[in-house]
Formats: structure tokens, sequence, C-alpha cells
């Protein structure tokens, strides 16, 4: 997960950097050489004046002449002309290159620049198309880049969109026999999360209600045991066993990739375009309704142990099968308005495939499908 987070953080830094970093207009560019010079000059002078005093003290201090002093400071004031000279050169034939590079339509000045546009970062969603004829709009919660305002409402409105999946919540199991109030696992402890991609297919072509929802996903299904418990792999059998040692924690994942497919009913009105001559099909910004279900192979289970051994802390990673079994499947729903979703997920196998009694996975919490 740390991964994740990190190359999630790269790419953001990434776009945003290049979003940011716009062209400047010609106005800027020229007030900033300017700026430049003014700088130069100012820096140089003072540079000057503080080695003329150094060098008045030296006179009054008598290590050297009045004479060799005049010379001193007629030298070092030459040096600070030429210094001023050469960097000022520089400057302007910034400048002159500028100004031929606006001749030659390279550079906007402040009136095109506004007529051209810029760019919108949006990091969650954003139901609202008018973001300007020429505008680019960034869009990390759907991993979308629209260029323009006619671009993004022809492809929110296409037959077919697709959407960034994440889902968080509560996490259990539910066991032969024994109520969710006698979990072996801390119900406020053991969670889950889920992140993937769905594209979302208007099954009818003139009717918005009825879509079919499919895509991947990555499960993560976390399990904290009560009562200073962990895991042990006996044969074909996994047993829950009382610790020697107090555990700081005790932490069991299972990671899944799974292949989702949902029933949406999807209460959006059509919408018309401003002329009143285009019918547009819109998702995700009324009630929602899923119901359907998963399919998919586990990828890892891994065990993690935090406890204190004399005076050392130590955290104790295990990964294996823990005769988990190999693949899951399951049913799930979500209901919700807009993009966010209450979020339910079953699993019709049990958890472990050969223990005697079965437990079945179950998922509570929220879901954001970003369109």
């Amino acid at each position: 997960m740390q991964k994740i987070i990190l190359y999630t953080i790269v790419i953001v830094f990434s776009l945003v950097t290049k979003a940011v970093a716009q062209e400047k207009t010609f106005e800027q560019q020229a007030k900033e050489i300017a700026s430049n010079i003014e700088m130069i000059t100012t820096e140089e002078k003072n540079a000057l004046k503080k080695e003329v005093e150094a060098i008045d003290v030296q006179v009054k201090e008598g290590k050297i002449t009045a004479e060799n002093a005049q010379e001193l400071k007629l030298k070092i004031a030459e040096e600070r002309a030429k210094n001023i000279e050469t960097k000022v050169a520089i400057e302007e034939a910034k400048l002159a290159q500028l100004v031929q590079d606006k001749v030659d339509g390279k550079i906007t000045d402040s009136g095109e620049e506004s007529r051209r546009g810029g760019t919108t970062i949006i990091l969650g969603g954003n139901n609202n198309d008018s973001i300007g004829k020429n505008k680019t709009e960034i869009n990390f919660g759907s991993m979308k880049i629209y260029n323009g305002e006619k671009d993004k409402a022809e492809r929110r409105s296409k037959r077919t969109t697709s959407q960034f999946v994440f889902a968080f919540g509560l996490n259990n199991v539910i066991t032969d026999g024994e109520n969710l109030e006698d979990s072996d696992y801390r119900v406020w402890g053991s969670h889950f999360y889920e992140w993937g991609v769905t594209y979302n297919s208007r099954i009818f072509k003139n009717n918005n209600l009825l879509h079919a929802k499919y895509g991947l996903s990555l499960m993560y299904n976390n399990l904290r045991p009560t009562d200073n418990r962990y895991f042990v792999k006996n044969g074909d059998q996994t047993d829950l066993v009382t610790s020697t040692v107090k555990l700081d924690d005790s932490r069991f994942r299972n990671v899944y990739l799974t292949a989702p497919l949902h029933l949406e009913f999807d209460f959006t009105p059509k919408k018309l375009s401003k002329d009143g001559t285009k019918t547009y099909f819109r998702t995700h910004e009324t009630v929602r309704l899923g119901i359907g279900g998963y399919g998919g192979v586990r990828i890892k289970s891994k065990q993690i142990l935090e406890y204190e051994l004399d005076d050392i802390k130590i955290k104790e990673k295990q990964k294996g099968d823990f005769n988990v079994s190999e693949f899951t499947y399951g049913l799930s729903a979500y209901v919700g308005y807009g993009q966010t979703s209450l979020y339910v997920k079953y699993d019709l196998n049990p958890m472990f495939k050969n223990n005697n009694i079965d437990q079945n996975n179950v998922s509570l919490g929220l879901r954001f499908d970003f369109n």
C-alpha cells in the first residue's frame, strides 16, 4: 500500500507541475527582464560601495596610502562597471529575442492568453461542464484530462464511460452457528479497501436507467483477531491460537484480483444541449443503485505480528497460503447519490478451504466512483 501511495503522489506531482508551468505572456517576460537588469545594477553598485568603504578603512588605519587607495578604487570601479555591462548585455539579448519571438507569433499577450484559456485542476468529482471553451481540465479523481468544454460534454455523454473506483470500510467474517457480535475479530480494527477501474455501459440507446458496470479491482481484506491471538497453519487446517507473548498488533491480510459485475440503476435525467438540438445521457449525478457480484483469484496472504521482546520492538511478517481459498466469488451491492455510495460485499466461498467451520468474509463501507 505504501508503494501505491508513493506512485500516486509522484504521478499527481508530475501532472500538477506540468499544469502550473503555463506559458508566460510577452508583458510578463519583458517585465521580468527589466527587473533582472535593475537588480544587476543595484547589486553591483552595493558591492562597489562596500569595497570602497573597506579601502577607506585601510587608509585610516595607515595600511595603505591615499594614492594607492585612489588607484584601487578606480580599478574596482572599472571591474564593477564591466560586470554590469556583461550581465546587462545578456539580459538585453534575451529582450531582443523576446521581441523577435513576439513578431514571429511565438509569444502571446495578455488578451490572447485569456482567449486561449488555461488549466483547471480537479482533485475530486466535478459534474459541471462549464470549464470554458478553450480551457483544459485535469481531473485526478477520474484520472481524465478534458480539452475544452465540448470535449468534456461529449466524452461524459458516451454510451460507455470509465470510472476510477475506491472503497474502504469495515471487514469481518460470518461464522456458521455464530453471531457477528461473537466474532473472533475486532469489529472496528478490521477493515477492507478496494481500488480499480470500471466501465459503465448504457444498455438501451435512448434510455438512461439501466447500465452494465464491469471492470477490474484489487481487494484488500484485513482481519485483526481478538484476545491476543494469531493464525497458525496445522496441516490442512488453519487455527487461531493464543500467543505466548503480548501482541501489540495481529493482522491477517488477503489480497485478491477481482472482476466485479453489476447491473446499475442510474436515475440521472437526460439533458439537452444549449440550442436544444442534442440529447445528452449522463451518469453518476443523482441516485444510483447497483446489484451484482464479483469473482477473482487470491494474489497473496500475509500475517503481520508486532510485539516487544527484551525491550526490542519486533515486526514480523509471515507470507504463505495459510490454506486460504485460491479463488473468491460473492455478491455485492451499493446505493448512493452522485459518485458516493454505501457499499456491501459478501464472499460466498469460505475464507479457508479446508477448515471444519466455514467463515465467509463480509464488508461494509463507502464507495467512490469518480466519473
